[in-house]
């Protein structure tokens, strides 16, 4: 397969995209933020967006995960970010690391949504997602806080809502 220079961004969803009802105080899905966002940081990169699905990643199905799978392997590019809900982002690495996927495959979330403006961690998540795609081999990690992680070193803090080593 043809490779390319593009960054392919895959949008699943995750508090990344949600939307925050004032009334209700619900959360919920619109549309993906993504675009925007590169816009609003300037980038300059290379950049192909595609919306593969908008669930929460505790409602993530395995068919779900197989879609994020086949647009993984057949993308061209060989430099994939991968937005996704962090309650069961390191399950959706673990499910693409079993298919030696030939790509650098990055992961990345955020624990605010963005609506919440610039409380939102996902604006230094995505960028770093970003740049940790361009520089790393191929494999899959997780990029969360400023730092990548392969993804089977990594867990979710649950108490403090920080991705770290799971060896600490």
């Amino acid at each position: 397969m043809k490779t390319d220079n593009k960054i392919q961004v895959f949008v699943t969803g995750g508090t990344f995209d949600k939307e925050y009802n004032f009334i209700t105080g619900e959360l919920y899905f619109k549309d993906s933020h993504l675009s925007r966002m590169f816009e609003a940081g300037r980038s300059t990169l290379d950049l192909d967006i595609k919306t593969l699905m908008m669930v929460d990643s505790l409602e993530m199905s395995d068919a779900d995960r197989e879609i994020i799978v086949h647009s993984c392997k057949n993308c061209a590019s060989e430099q994939v970010v991968v937005t996704h809900g962090t309650d069961k982002m390191v399950a959706t690495a673990e499910v693409l690391a079993s298919h030696n996927i030939p790509k650098t495959i990055v992961l990345t979330g955020a624990m605010i949504p963005i609506a919440f403006g610039t409380s939102s961690d996902g604006f230094f998540n995505l960028g770093s997602a970003s740049a940790f795609a361009q520089v790393l081999p191929h494999g899959v990690y997780i990029a969360m806080n400023g730092r990548y992680f392969n993804w089977n070193e990594v867990m979710k803090n649950r108490d403090t809502g920080y991705f770290v080593d799971k060896k600490s």
